[in-house]
């Protein structure tokens, strides 16, 4: 599995068509992704998944009206349950083909049940097949003791050299029935066996508020083959503060294959959001990494500005840009949510 920053031929996303997604906001919520094409389109190619030909008419139009360029467009009409495209799309890897018969490009398809929450998942499940058929690439589908197994792409980040990211939370407990009694050696074994993954770095928990219960791109994400940058919470009566710390402390004790620390950057918080009363998972970490470009959720913060010059420190060779997703936040998920990149033959 390439790294995030390693060449695009595209990224997927899914026109959002659910309102009780985003209860009482959702009318802002199409502007929102029309502003993520509107950056994104200068760069890469972005596959936007519509529910049908209707529904792909006022998106064209929206985008159109925004600005954007729409010969760097292309419209797929499947119908979807979500707009999570992270999670219930595909997870490309390259892989070599000594015949040359096979593409590059492959798609890995996981099991998604909407994260062991919601009966409304099976047209989400259907998504990673028809991409492998639409770019006619391979269609790779996990299994362990004949059972598909469930993963979803926000639970794990990579360096692109076969070390990943993930929580014990999200995909170590039983109580989120996503692999029930899969322990861990085998579970690091299916990655490794579909991921090329020889290490995974297990951090605690995710933070709170996250709808899928550990996701590890709200908390911690690689930035280079050695960079991670990490999320910390200076209150110390924020309920974030200790289990962040906790995620800090097992990053900065880890080392390589080369016995060399990872250097470990701190990204702040920024102060908690609730809607009706409860906390929603804002956090910078759910930035997007594209072609010439990196797309950070902002939340009209102080922090706002911090973050954004941290990540500019780090993608020096990018333009880094803040998209305001105080509306995109309470659907529980933000912009790397959205987003799925596929790689290039050449990544």
């Amino acid at each position: 599995m390439p790294a995030e920053w390693a060449p695009h031929a595209g990224t997927w996303i899914a026109w959002p068509h659910r309102p009780d997604d985003w209860p009482g906001r959702f009318g802002a919520i199409p502007f929102a992704f029309a502003e993520i094409v509107r950056h994104l389109a200068p760069h890469e190619t972005v596959r936007i998944i519509v529910r049908n030909e209707k529904a792909e008419a006022p998106a064209r139009a929206l985008l159109s009206t925004c600005g954007v360029d729409l010969n760097a467009v292309s419209f797929f009409r499947w119908p979807t349950d979500r707009s999570w495209v992270r999670d219930s799309g595909p997870i490309f890897v390259l892989h070599n083909d000594a015949t040359g018969r096979r593409p590059p490009v492959a798609v890995t398809n996981w099991k998604f049940n909407a994260w062991a929450k919601y009966g409304d998942w099976h047209r989400d499940d259907l998504l990673p097949g028809r991409v492998a058929r639409a770019l006619a690439v391979p269609d790779w589908r996990p299994r362990l003791h004949g059972r598909p197994v469930v993963l979803e792409g926000g639970a794990i980040d990579t360096n692109g050299e076969g070390i990943l990211l993930a929580t014990e939370e999200c995909l170590l407990s039983d109580v989120q029935a996503r692999n029930p009694g899969v322990d861990r050696a085998t579970l690091e074994r299916v990655l490794s066996e579909n991921l090329g993954i020889d290490r995974v770095l297990w951090l605690a928990r995710g933070i709170v508020g996250d709808d899928t219960h550990g996701h590890v791109d709200d908390v911690a994400r690689f930035v280079g083959p050695r960079t991670i940058v990490a999320a910390r919470e200076t209150d110390p009566t924020d309920p974030n503060h200790d289990l962040l710390q906790a995620n800090l402390n097992r990053l900065r004790s880890e080392r390589d294959a080369h016995g060399a620390e990872f250097e470990v950057i701190e990204l702040p918080m920024p102060r908690a959001l609730t809607y009706d009363g409860q906390r929603v998972p804002a956090s910078y970490l759910n930035f997007y990494i594209a072609n010439g470009t990196v797309l950070v959720p902002t939340f009209n913060d102080p922090a706002d500005r911090v973050a954004l010059g941290i990540l500019e420190r780090q993608f020096p060779d990018r333009t880094v840009v803040g998209i305001h997703s105080g509306d995109l936040i309470w659907g529980l998920g933000s912009i790397h949510c959205l987003t799925q990149q596929e790689p290039s033959a050449g990544a």
